[in-house]
């Protein structure tokens, strides 16, 4: 991947970008802060709200990838599309815990809010791991090791799909036209 997609932008086309990255990641933040929690009881529908955290995800992400691909600057568009999915699968798993701990606190160390629900995912995502929060039960430990999982798929395959969308977008406008 080459950085040609990235020349010649005015900085209006740029200015515009980051503005709409930084209000998608702030709308995601702010929708997540609002969204009550609803309390289940114990571990009931777990699996479920996994499945549609995680299928929610892939079609947000199918979204983006065609809207590079058909958007005039590929570039500039696959930079807003990472402004959205990762805090999306952020906020995703975030929810999941917080509805896990909502349901029974014995689930980690400590009852979850939302901003410990939100900083134990981002630790998880980033590979730090500070060891305040902590699972109990054998469910949480699943599903953090399935955003481990999802996490590299994340880092190894979204990436590449989403600049590979902008470098197909960008070879497709400089093909000639038959």
């Amino acid at each position: 991947m080459t950085l040609s997609g990235l020349v010649g932008f005015h900085r209006s086309q740029l200015a515009k970008a980051a503005l709409r990255s930084a209000a998608m990641a702030a709308f995601l933040l702010a929708l997540y802060a609002v969204i009550p929690v609803a309390h289940h009881r114990r571990h009931e529908y777990v699996a479920l709200r996994l499945s549609v955290a995680l299928a929610f995800f892939v079609v947000v992400l199918t979204n983006e990838i065609r809207a590079i691909q058909n958007h005039d600057e590929p570039m500039l568009r696959a930079g807003v599309s990472m402004a959205t999915v990762i805090p999306l699968f952020l906020v995703l798993f975030a929810w999941i815990y917080l509805t896990m701990s909502a349901a029974d606190p014995g689930d980690f160390n400590i009852i979850l809010n939302k901003t410990e629900a939100l900083y134990f995912t981002v630790t998880v995502f980033s590979t730090v791991g500070f060891g305040d929060i902590v699972p109990k039960v054998d469910l949480a430990r699943i599903v953090i090791m399935i955003q481990m999982m999802a996490d590299l798929a994340v880092v190894a395959i979204v990436v590449r799909l989403i600049f590979g969308a902008a470098s197909r977008g960008i070879a497709q406008r400089q093909a000639p036209v038959e």
